[in-house]
């Protein structure tokens, strides 16, 4: 077989893979939302015999006194702050980790590290935030996200801080820089492609998160848009129209938001691996 037919042997069984892997549910989802509850409950990939998808959508939107609205409220507020102190936690913390270099450095990088391997503690957690005060609030929530999110977005920072020159530093030390004044004015705003990947590998995390607001931020008013799944389905009955229509809702803006910024993601990823 010549190099180029197995080439396009490859990328055909890659194209094929991803329409059976990604493009098959979302057809689904997108089927069942149209359909009326009977024919949502046959679970099949039958054309409905009447498209129902708007008044699907409002019925979804309105339930529960439009619980779903508060809900996207919830979501938004928790990823946009989550996003904003991650940012400029992480950032900090990886000019600093890539900076120095003394016998804790090692010590600090394997802890960091050791995030991406430990798994999260629920009841440690919940304690932690009861004992401070911040158990069922947005705030004790965000400090979770930004922990669970700390080791990879330092990792990617840590990684594309070791292509800027460290004369840079020197230059703005000997013109009286702080350090404060040093890394927001001329660090900051060389970290755009990697911060633009963060912001967006993030945001489609948190957005969708639901173990976390479970645990950590219970409460009808304060459900985020995953939580919403619960209004549709239980022991008994369950309304498969409105339960596809509701992850439908809430698939759309991660799935755009990753559509539009995709070609940043891969640019500040692989420009962060090349340069570290």
């Amino acid at each position: 077989m010549s190099r180029g037919l197995r080439k396009f042997s490859v990328e055909t069984i890659a194209v094929l893979a991803s329409v059976v892997i990604f493009w098959v549910p979302l057809y689904f989802v997108l089927l069942t939302a149209m359909k009326s509850a009977p024919e949502a409950s046959e679970m099949n990939l039958a054309w409905p015999s009447k498209i129902q998808l708007w008044q699907n959508i409002k019925n979804v939107v309105a339930f529960r006194d439009h619980m779903l609205l508060r809900a996207f409220w919830n979501s938004s507020a928790l990823t946009i702050l989550s996003l904003a102190a991650m940012v400029v936690v992480c950032s900090m913390a990886a000019f600093v980790m890539q900076r120095r270099n003394d016998k804790a450095t090692p010590w600090i990088s394997f802890f960091v590290l050791a995030g991406l391997i430990i798994p999260p503690a629920i009841v440690p957690t919940i304690w932690v935030l009861n004992e401070i005060h911040l158990f069922k609030t947005l705030i004790g929530l965000v400090l979770v996200e930004v922990a669970l999110g700390f080791p990879f977005s330092v990792m990617l920072y840590r990684g594309f801080m070791a292509a800027i020159p460290r004369e840079i530093d020197e230059a703005a030390v000997v013109d009286g820089y702080g350090g404060y004044r040093l890394f927001f004015t001329i660090i900051f705003p060389l970290l755009q492609p990697v911060t633009a990947t963060i912001i967006v590998t993030q945001a489609v995390f948190i957005f969708n998160d639901f173990t976390n607001p479970l645990y950590f931020f219970p409460g009808a008013k304060n459900a985020t848009v995953q939580l919403t799944l619960y209004n549709f389905t239980s022991q008994f009955v369950s309304q498969w129209n409105l339960l596809f229509t509701d992850i439908l809702l809430i698939t759309l803006p991660p799935l755009l938001l990753f559509v539009f910024f995709n070609k940043k993601i891969v640019a500040g990823m692989t420009t962060g691996s090349v340069k570290g």
